[in-house]
């Protein structure tokens, strides 16, 4: 993607796209006639009485973009390179410094930093607000506006000024832009456990995730004692693929469902036979960055009680966007409809909750920092069921498991509390597996162990 930020893909999440077809207008009725007539009286106007000449694709763009801005955070019109940034994010590279972010009250605001990206390696975090690039203010204008100031030769340096919540002052730091080759899925295996990074879902994903648990049981020396499928900051991308890796550790029953305006407009996803895991326990790592296709497969395997969700509550984004084409080069990016859970349940606003809340202690400041979700974009759909928090039982007595400091933890070797506690769970569940499989009797007549 030639773009620095992502404004079209970083909140997507879950994206059909289908080809071009035929359009059916819906019946427009008088009065729509008599606004259409007030809009084309308020287009001349302006294209003849404004202070300065205005081209009529400049007021036409805009008149789109602000039919669109109004209904969502998530619709919006793709032109030539909108269409070309989209198309090439789903291929699974594009250049910049590795941002997600949005524009809130005409501040560029990040969502997330993508793992080992300029922006990660600078300490960029969620919740900061970038003000100045280059010295030159960015508030107030566009995020394309923003992404074209920050373009440029790889390696060349862009300074950004950031504003974090909780510091008095704002900051500086300086990254080289970069063309960030972001590979979908990483792997290793960590204390005889598989840990598959899942970092977005474009389309080779799957391919990537079956090839990475081909490639622990090799690095291993045969099966691992589980797998963790780390979507933290998984900004989410395209639905086919959040459906196959669903599938690829489910064995049966629904994976999600998207339901649109109308009551029979209902479309269902379900897994196949076969569960490439073989039973293997499964964590699922998810924070405030994990949205959308990373919150269809935490849902499913949370539903199916096939994964232990574990993490922060994620990001909230329960709706699906349809890349609607309109010629070759532009494409009208639509909600159209929500996404449900196997239960039934929207995350919109609400999130996915873990089974198991896990503070990043490796952190210093997770505390004090901001979580921005779904639920904070103006416009967001509303959820039809209101979304409460669940009311837990609070003793006021601090948890004896997560009291470590990030300097106790940085002492110990501790780089992600949350990566290592996802490791310790596994290897207590593995181990629990292992010995229930030792302690299966055998059938009437079997050999003894070792016999041949």
């Amino acid at each position: 993607m030639a773009n620095t930020l992502l404004r079209t893909f970083g909140l997507v999440g879950a994206v059909a796209i289908i080809p071009a077809v035929g359009t059916a207008f819906a019946a427009v009725d008088v009065e729509t006639y008599k606004q259409l007539d007030e809009f084309m009286s308020v287009f001349e106007r302006v294209r003849s009485e404004y202070v300065e000449k205005v081209d009529d694709k400049t007021l036409m763009r805009g008149a789109i973009d602000g039919m669109l801005a109004s209904l969502d955070p998530h619709s919006s019109y793709l032109d030539e390179r909108g269409f070309r940034n989209l198309m090439t994010t789903t291929d699974g590279n594009y250049g910049g410094l590795g941002l997600t972010v949005t524009l809130e009250d005409g501040a560029v605001k990040v969502i997330a930093a993508t793992e080992d990206t300029p922006a990660a390696k600078a300490g960029i975090k969620a919740g900061d607000y970038l003000t100045h690039l280059d010295g030159k203010l960015i508030y107030g204008g566009t995020l394309d506006e923003a992404v074209e100031q920050m373009r440029g030769k790889p390696g060349t340096p862009v300074k950004v000024t950031v504003v974090r919540p909780g510091r008095d002052k704002p900051f500086d730091v300086t990254m080289n832009r970069a063309i960030i080759e972001l590979p979908a899925v990483k792997w290793e295996v960590k204390q005889n456990v598989g840990v598959i990074n899942v970092n977005s879902f474009n389309k080779t994903t799957t391919d990537h995730v079956k090839a990475a648990m081909i490639g622990i049981d090799k690095a291993n020396g045969g099966k691992p004692l589980g797998y963790i499928l780390d979507m933290r900051s998984n900004p989410g991308g395209l639905l086919d693929q959040a459906v196959s890796l669903s599938d690829l550790f489910l064995e049966r029953g629904e994976i999600v469902s998207q339901r649109g305006r109308g009551k029979g407009d209902i479309e269902r996803y379900y897994a196949q036979p076969g569960d490439a895991a073989n039973g293997l326990p499964v964590i699922v790592l998810v924070d405030s960055g994990s949205a959308s296709a990373a919150e269809i497969v935490a849902g499913a395997l949370q539903d199916h009680r096939r994964g232990l969700v574990m993490g922060e509550r994620t990001f909230g984004k329960g709706s699906v966007q349809t890349l609607l084409p309109l010629g070759n080069e532009t494409a009208l990016r639509l909600t159209t409809a929500r996404y449900y859970t196997p239960s039934g349940k929207s995350v919109q606003e609400g999130g996915i909750t873990p089974d198991l809340e896990i503070p990043q202690l490796s952190d210093p400041d997770y505390k004090a920092r901001p979580r921005f979700r779904e639920a904070d974009l103006r416009r967001h759909l509303i959820n039809e069921i209101k979304v409460e928090d669940d009311v837990i039982q609070d003793d006021g007595k601090p948890d004896p498991r997560f009291a470590a400091t990030a300097e106790e933890l940085k002492k110990k070797g501790v780089e992600d509390f949350q990566l290592k506690y996802a490791l310790d769970t596994i290897a207590r569940l593995g181990s629990r597996q292992a010995a229930v499989a030792v302690n299966v009797p055998k059938p009437a007549g079997a050999a003894p162990s070792g016999t041949r």
